[in-house]
């Protein structure tokens, strides 16, 4: 059932409404938008039909006006002639013009309002098939945006904060441990010299302050 046929008992907010709560409203607006065209199509054929109706009813009611305009003036030029019996038959058929153009004048006007109405409906018809897909375009972006929306959700949810604020806390503790046993490891590795290491050492501090004293006498202020 097509947009329009639904419209005889549905206003285009009922329609908007029924789109907006529709699992995917971009579709279902698609759906009515390619039935609002088939109908718009159908209506501009019955209002082209109504059209030439109206046209054909215009074109007779102006040629029997105008056979009426010609009949009374040749019967006019038979009267001044005197020939009673061409002026009677030129009365006549004005007469009969005058009948046929007054039914085609009825059956213009009748179908010319027709049109009319047509063409008036035609033009809300397409006014509605813009705003719908004005509305379409509306749709698209918000129904894009909350989508975007739910993915991030999505994944946002299975991102769990505590646990990674746990788990970075545990590899603080660890580099803390670490760093803790080195200290200690440099600790143990001193007092772990032996006498002699430590005589040699301070051996090798002595020739050294021995030698620095050495230098600074060199360039001592004599007196």
């Amino acid at each position: 059932m097509s947009v329009f046929k639904r419209l005889r008992d549905l206003t285009l907010s009922n329609v908007y409404a029924m789109i907006e709560k529709a699992e995917d409203p971009v579709k279902l607006t698609d759906q009515y938008i390619r039935d609002m065209q088939e109908d718009l199509a159908d209506a501009e054929k019955a209002v082209a039909a109504q059209i030439a109706i109206e046209k054909k009813f215009k074109q007779l009611y102006e040629e029997q006006s105008e056979l009426v305009n010609r009949r009374t003036e040749q019967a006019h030029m038979a009267a001044q002639a005197q020939n009673v019996d061409l002026a009677r038959r030129a009365l006549e058929e004005k007469n009969a013009a005058e009948q046929k153009m007054t039914e085609y004048k009825n059956s213009f006007d009748q179908n010319k309002a027709a049109a009319d109405n047509l063409r008036g409906k035609l033009e809300e018809m397409r006014k509605q098939l813009t705003e719908m897909k004005n509305k379409r375009d509306t749709l698209v972006a918000r129904y894009s945006a909350a989508k975007a929306q739910t993915e991030i959700n999505k994944t946002m949810s299975g991102f769990n904060s505590d646990s990674a604020t746990s788990g970075l806390k545990r590899m603080e503790d660890k580099m803390l441990n670490m760093e803790a046993q080195a200290e200690a490891s440099n600790e143990m590795s001193s007092k772990g010299k032996s006498l002699d290491d430590e005589f040699a050492e301070l051996g090798k501090n002595s020739a050294v302050d021995s030698e620095l004293a050495a230098l600074m006498k060199q360039y001592e202020k004599k007196e």
